[in-house]
């Protein structure tokens, strides 16, 4: 089977050769810098990234270091002198409570803050330990070309060099050549906001906390987020216009609102500046045939705050496993199909949300504006809206959800329960004991299989082997060992919202499919295949055999037997791993030269 070819070296390239890798995917990435050439992402400090609670958990789970980074205790939002709003953070392994100060909220995930070249440094050490990708310097597209069978890539270059594979993903950039060479148009706006950015080091009064400040006593709007090492990232929105920010007027800001904090001026080291540019822009589409677009290449946002990076690395988590099913046991169009209705369809929603909210939170007309043309009846300010989107809440920064996926049965299945987590948004991250009795959260099982998770009330209190054979889960283990794909059963003591003994189903990027009361094995079934997006067409794919099968006879006994029914294969089934491209189609060995 010929590698998938991943085309550019950032954080999303690096990351989705990362997971695929996981997935037992052969890649191929074509990195433009050549192999003696400087760091590929130089040190700025002024180049951050805010990291969801997802993408976090996606990067320790792959084996990234985060050690550069810092988790954030809290969140302040203040106007003049005013606290308006203030939240706490739970770190890792720990909690944390308000500090009893006016609008103070409960705890919640931490989000993780780190320096860019950072985040590329612990990917590339990762996937220096996997065996599965080869990079290939100064690797730079020229053409592509895709057929029945696959793709090739055609590189510049002296030596001219063609790559065959079965896949190509294009995380090429904002100026991506995948994009131009498949035709899709890239429209929306240029420069929707501009900020000055400054790096420091030095004491603020909220260390460990990052700090919105609107309307503050001496100059004006910043934002000051913490790195490790008494760093911070200091960012002040710019008057629209373009025009250019002196060393001077940078000065000017950086003084002004460490005096506004602090009484004077404390001392401070200045590490790095820059401005920063914001610019909000869609691909028409991220899947042409075998060819698909990720990360800047097929959108740019992350105006009022919102984090563009963040969604990057949440299309490689939604891609990869997409892609493995694809590769080792081919795949359905609904599947690959379902790239593009989930992604472009949570990035347009993020965009229409940010451009509603932007003339009101930046232009004239101010609260009135606010609650007129964005939330009309609610009664939210530019404050909340402007926290929203830097904490990951509201349509301005919340994890994405996928309601309307093709991903799922085209009607609630039978035993359909209603549990706090809306189906299709992300499962909660509840403790878990694994099939090998470790207690574990959810997301540490992730980037995987299909999960099925049962709540069982009291399982957390006895070691598994009290209860492993006991109860529901005979019949629950002999339903999921007949799935049409590789699923892990774990156990959970409770789960928001869900009644005991509810059976979950949450997709290996952690989107929750259903949730059924007890053991359904029809059910169950059913949505396993809507998540593999139904069988392969004519029972074939890239990968080799299909996965096709009708529903097992007599699935809906299963719950009573401790075996599959007759002709049912386990869905631990691993023979069509790495099985060969359909006759006739060209070889790896014959291209990769």
């Amino acid at each position: 089977m010929d590698p998938v070819i991943v085309v550019g070296a950032g954080p999303v390239g690096l990351m989705l050769s990362l997971c695929l890798a996981r997935h037992e995917v052969r890649v191929v990435l074509l990195d433009e810098a050549p192999a003696d050439g400087p760091a590929p992402d130089e040190e700025r400090l002024a180049r951050t990234a805010v990291l969801g609670p997802d993408t976090a958990a996606l990067l320790e789970r792959l084996g990234c270091a985060t050690d550069d980074g810092s988790r954030w205790t809290g969140w302040r939002t203040m106007r003049r002198r005013a606290v308006v709003t203030q939240l706490s953070f739970a770190l890792p392994g720990a909690s944390s409570g308000s500090d009893g100060a006016e609008g103070a909220e409960g705890p919640g995930e931490a989000p993780l803050h780190l320096p860019q070249h950072a985040l590329t440094r612990a990917l590339r050490a990762a996937l220096a330990r996997e065996d599965r990708v080869r990079i290939v310097p100064a690797g730079r597209l020229e053409n592509l070309r895709q057929d029945a069978y696959g793709v090739s890539a055609h590189l510049r270059g002296d030596n001219g060099s063609a790559w065959r594979g079965s896949y190509l993903v294009g995380c090429d950039g904002a100026r991506s050549t995948v994009r131009k060479l498949l035709g899709a148009r890239f429209p929306g706006r240029t420069a929707v906001e501009r900020y000055a950015v400054a790096a420091l080091r030095t004491e603020l009064p909220w260390p460990g906390e990052a700090v919105l400040h609107r309307s503050p006593p001496r100059g004006g709007e910043v934002t000051a987020r913490p790195l490790p090492d008494g760093v911070w990232r200091l960012d002040w929105p710019l008057p629209p216009g373009g025009e250019l920010v002196t060393p001077d007027a940078l000065l000017a800001r950086v003084r002004d609102s460490l005096t506004a904090w602090c009484g004077e001026v404390p001392p401070y080291e200045l590490l790095d500046t820059g401005v920063h540019t914001v610019h909000h822009r869609l691909t028409r589409r991220m899947r042409t045939g075998r060819a698909f677009l990720a990360g800047d290449a097929a959108h740019l946002l992350g105006a009022l705050g919102a984090q563009g990076l963040d969604e990057g690395l949440r299309d490689a988590g939604n891609l990869a496993w997409k892609l493995a099913l694809a590769w080792h046991h081919g795949a359905s169009e609904s599947l690959l199909d379902s790239y593009q209705a989930e992604r472009r369809g949570a990035i347009g929603a993020r965009l229409r949300a940010a451009d509603r909210a932007l003339p009101a939170v930046r232009g004239a007309g101010g609260w009135s504006n606010v609650r007129r043309t964005l939330v009309p009846g609610a009664l939210r300010g530019h404050d909340e809206l402007l926290t929203d989107a830097h904490v990951g809440r509201g349509q301005l920064g919340a994890p994405p959800s996928y309601p309307d996926t093709p991903l799922a049965p085209a009607a609630p299945p039978a035993g359909s329960v209603a549990v706090a987590t809306p189906l299709g948004a992300q499962a909660e991250n509840v403790p878990v004991t694994a099939p090998d009795g470790s207690r574990v959260r959810l997301r540490e099982r992730l980037g995987g299989d299909l999960l099925v998770l049962l709540t069982a009330p009291g399982s957390g209190v006895w070691e598994r082997r009290h209860w492993a054979d006991a109860g529901l889960m005979p019949g629950l283990e002999a339903a999921v060992s007949a799935l049409p794909l590789r699923a892990e059963l774990l156990v959970t003591d409770e789960y928001p919202g869900a009644p005991a003994h509810t059976v979950l189903v949450v997709r290996p990027d952690g989107h929750l499919v259903a949730a059924l009361a007890g053991v359904r094995p029809a059910e169950l079934y059913a949505c396993a295949d809507a998540v593999r997006g139904g069988a392969a067409g004519g029972g074939t794919g890239p990968g080799g055999e299909g996965r096709t099968r009708a529903v097992p006879a007599g699935a809906a006994q299963l719950a009573g037997s401790e075996d599959p029914a007759p002709g049912a294969v386990s869905g631990g089934d691993e023979g069509s791993r790495g099985a060969q491209a359909s006759a006739g189609a060209p070889s790896e060995a014959a291209a990769n030269r």
